[in-house]
């Protein structure tokens, strides 16, 4: 850096503390550098934000006044103001001022709110870099450029667009659907992929077919025995999964074989002489996989590293902000010279110049539909640290995801693999019949980029590219001996469900969203009800299913693959200047066809008992039989009888058969346990809107007085009690004791689960079962503790997990009072439809815990 007699005061303004204290690092005392914890400024996020001045307008609860302009009405929310403060504190002491907020749209936009509210006096320069190393700080310090206003221009244009589609379509949600739901323009549209994959799911026929395994090696050479599979009788084609469609019907000219066909064929050959019939054998080459983009990173992270694409997105933020590597918000797959040069070097130190490529590999072009060349791929930052150097000093999960990096960076310059395919044909002949088996091989002559790299798969039973099938040397006309010929049965499946890697990918497929988006839109898809998780499969509630029948129906422009690829097409030709936001935005709202007027004259159409019911079939009676989507949850219905659906319970599991059961065992009518010796009256079991109760003796006719009810354990069902149970439930409260001044102890269970209760004293205990069990000293020392506030439970360990990554804390799995969480003793994360407190593993807390820092912003 240059010196001078009078050296200025420079401030360098960043979003994260974390890129502050590297960058601050480099720059030394040539700059102080701070951050703006984010955006500084953005619309309102509820009435309470809304200014007064503006309270009366039309406009207000939007946020947005469409009546001059598109004008947004920007706040700066409560904890943002003293970070303000601070900024125009240290700006009173400034020569200049530096904004180094991210390369993209968004980091534009931020850069233009600091302008806009610090208000500066001095100098303002823009700084942008790919990486966080001190070459490239030092290079962008002394080579500023101005803001890009077409690039703010954009981004104010999608977030006037979302918050318009947001806050018209939210409400049509609340009154015909469920309270509280959200619409939004990527959202709704990953909420409707999965649904249809769903639909093609619960629409899906099975078909069975058999094929016959079998092992079989030269007359000459019996130890190298290899596998084949019948593939054709008599010049047909034994007919395999590929064949058959939804429906389970096979394609014309397969041919489709019963147990009995195949038991009865497998017998015949059991004496048949085989022998071969072709050897074909072809050379093939693979080429590398290009560097990571954003989206092909979060897909190959959910792969083969069990990330979620938040979990991605948080960890290569952290790489990239240490200066490990470049920025990961990106379409591009260009690499710049340094950077070949760098990966060039690595690949002829650690593997030898046979495993260069010729010359080096220039990856560029749109990769998706709708891509933006806008920055270099994600790859290893500066000089290209090896993994093993980084993961010295950094946690496992991102010494786990740089290495990733490093590998695809490296294998994009590496040398082709090369190999050879072989495809063998056996045949036999039984009664004049032709029966032919196939055997497929592989053999890698050359790993190339193999050695450094292979891609994960989405089909878990794909055959990786590293992977060798060796099959002995054959010849045709040679003899075989038959080891084994096994009929085995098959079925036909249903599509996989989407992951996030798969989703992700799909989104970018049709040119829906941007690599800043994918990661919220999954955790959002998540959090908000819509979506959870089996495994890694995303399953859609009925709820999402009630969104998506109510939008295609009513607003099917605002759902659409095409048209909302579009409406990202033309933000881009608004950031390139192509096209003006305003007129625009115009359009979208109050066109012809515009939101405005559709909602309002589409809302009374919308039947929601029509648009919340998913048929599910017929019974045995002919009786139509229903899934709808109610106020308190999702229930099947037949006639005038109606059995909930059980949270967990994923649609294409809600049967013929699963909705009657659900029906005839929720509408069984009351169990009799037998009578209360003590009132001499009846004790029964009863199912309720929230679940199943015991009841003591029947309501009397006129009167208001209710029989007496106690809810039944989480651990209890109705078939297992007896009546000594129910009438321990029944009599519910107990007194556990006295203390030592005689004010009597309760146990009581109530509205938000047990607890103990002295005076006007109360403390929430942690088990059910404790109702029954607890003493009085120990009722004494809960007592003893301070009383927390509604849904703080005490720290109630079920079990320990592990150590957090991020925050290096223990995690433990607790019991609060609205249901298990985890937590690090910093953040609580609830636990998700689909987790259990038995089963949940570190790696899937660490998502949960690291899904609740993005959404608080630490």
């Amino acid at each position: 850096m240059s010196t001078a007699d009078h050296m200025p005061k420079n401030l360098v303004i960043v979003e994260s503390p974390t890129k502050a204290r590297t960058i601050s690092s480099f720059l030394g005392d040539e700059a102080t550098v701070e951050s703006s914890m984010g955006h500084i400024r953005d619309l309102p996020r509820s009435a309470a934000e809304i200014p007064a001045k503006a309270k009366g307008e039309d406009w207000a609860r939007l946020g947005v006044n469409v009546d001059n302009e598109f004008e947004p009405l920007y706040v700066v929310p409560k904890e943002r103001k003293s970070q303000v403060k601070k900024l125009k504190e240290l700006l009173k002491d400034a020569d200049e001022v530096y904004l180094a907020t991210d390369e993209d749209r968004e980091g534009e936009a931020i850069a233009w709110h600091l302008v806009q509210v610090l208000k500066p006096k001095v100098p303002v320069k823009r700084m942008v870099f790919h990486e966080i190393t001190r070459p490239a700080i030092e290079e962008a310090f002394n080579n500023p450029r101005d803001l890009d206003d077409r690039l703010v221009s954009a981004q104010e244009a999608r977030r006037i667009l979302d918050r318009l589609y947001g806050y018209e379509v939210s409400p049509v949600l609340w009154k015909k659907v469920q309270p509280k739901l959200s619409a939004g323009r990527v959202q709704s549209v990953a909420i409707r992929i999965v649904v249809e994959r769903e639909r093609e799911r619960m629409a899906f026929v099975p078909a069975g077919y058999w094929s016959i395994e079998g092992s079989f090696a030269p007359q000459e050479d019996l130890d190298k025995g290899f596998g084949a599979s019948l593939f054709s009788i008599d010049g047909d084609r034994v007919a395999s999964g590929r064949d058959f469609d939804s429906k389970g019907k096979a394609k014309k000219g397969v041919r489709v074989l019963t147990q009995d066909d195949a038991t009865n064929l497998a017998t015949s050959l059991t004496e048949a002489d085989f022998k071969v019939k072709s050897v074909e054998s072809k050379p093939y080459t693979r080429r590398p996989y290009p560097p990571f983009r954003t989206s092909t990173l979060q897909q190959e992270a959910g792969r083969k590293l069990r990330y979620t694409s938040s979990r991605t997105m948080s960890v290569a933020q952290r790489l990239y902000e240490n200066g490990y590597i470049t920025y990961m918000r990106t379409d591009s797959v260009e690499l710049a010279d340094s950077a070949l040069a760098a990966a060039r070097g690595q690949i002829t130190k650690l593997y030898g110049e046979e495993y260069l490529s010729p010359s080096p590999r220039k990856y560029s072009g749109k990769q998706a539909k709708g891509a933006q060349e806008a920055h270099e791929a994600i790859r290893p930052a500066g000089d290209f640290l090896t993994p093993e150097q980084v993961a010295a000093n950094v946690g496992p999960d991102e010494a786990a995801l740089y290495d990733l990096i490093w590998k695809r960076t490296v294998a994009s310059q590496m040398a082709d693999a090369k190999g050879v395919t072989v495809s063998v044909r056996l045949s036999a002949e039984v009664d004049s019949t032709e029966v032919v088996f196939g055997a497929s091989g592989r053999t890698i002559t050359f790993p190339g980029f193999l050695r450094a790299y292979v891609q994960g798969a989405d089909d878990p039973e794909a055959m990786s590219d590293d992977k060798e099938e060796i099959l002995p040397p054959l010849e045709e006309g040679d003899a075989l001996a038959v080891e084994r010929l096994e009929p085995t049965g098959h079925e036909t499946r249903p599509p996989a469900r989407y992951t996030e890697a798969s989703l992700v990918q799909r989104l970018e497929e049709l040119g829906v969203g941007r690599p800043s988006t994918y990661a919220s839109i999954m955790t959002t898809i998540q959090d908000r009800g819509y979506v959870f998780k089996k495994g890694s499969a995303m399953v859609p509630t009925f709820t999402a299913f009630g969104v998506v029948g109510l939008l295609e129906k009513h607003f099917p422009n605002l759902i659409d693959y095409e048209f909302t690829a579009e409406m990202e097409s033309d933000l881009d030709l608004i950031a390139s200047g192509e096209q003006e936001s305003v007129p625009w935005l115009r359009s979208f709202y109050f066109g012809d066809d515009g939101l405005k007027e559709k909602v309002a004259t589409r809302l009374e159409e919308i039947d929601p008992r029509i648009i919340n019911s998913i048929p599910v079939g017929e019974d045995s009676d002919g009786n139509t039989i229903v899934a709808r989507v109610g106020r308190y949850g999702p229930y099947v219905e037949r006639g005038d009888e109606r059995g909930s659906i059980p949270p967990g319970v994923a649609p294409d599991e809600v049967t013929v058969e699963k909705a009657i059961e659900l029906i005839e065992t929720q509408n069984a009518g009351d169990k009799i346990f037998g009578t209360d010796p003590d009132s001499g009256l009846t004790v029964y079991g009863k199912t309720g809107r929230f679940g199943p109760y015991i009841q003591l003796g029947e309501q009397e006719e006129g009167s208001k007085a209710k029989p007496k009810r106690a809810s039944l354990f989480k651990s209890m069902t109705m078939d297992e009690l007896g009546l000594d149970d129910a009438l321990k439930l029944l009599s519910l409260p107990r007194t556990v004791g006295e203390d030592d001044d005689g004010v009597e102890i309760l146990a009581l269970n109530g509205r938000y689960g047990p607890y103990i209760q002295r005076g006007d004293d109360r403390r929430s205990l942690e088990t059910e079962e404790q109702l029954f069990s607890l003493t009085v000293p120990q009722a004494l020392k809960i007592l003893a503790e301070p009383p927390r506030r509604r849904g703080q439970s005490r720290p109630s360990n079920l079990k320990e997990l592990g150590e957090d990554p991020v925050s290096n804390k223990t995690v433990t799995v607790r019991s609060g009072r609205y249901g298990p969480y985890v937590t690090d003793g910093e953040v609580n994360a609830s636990l998700r439809q689909g987790d259990s407190p038995e089963t949940i593993t570190i790696e899937r807390a660490a998502e949960l815990l690291q899904a609740r820092r993005d959404r608080l912003g630490k």
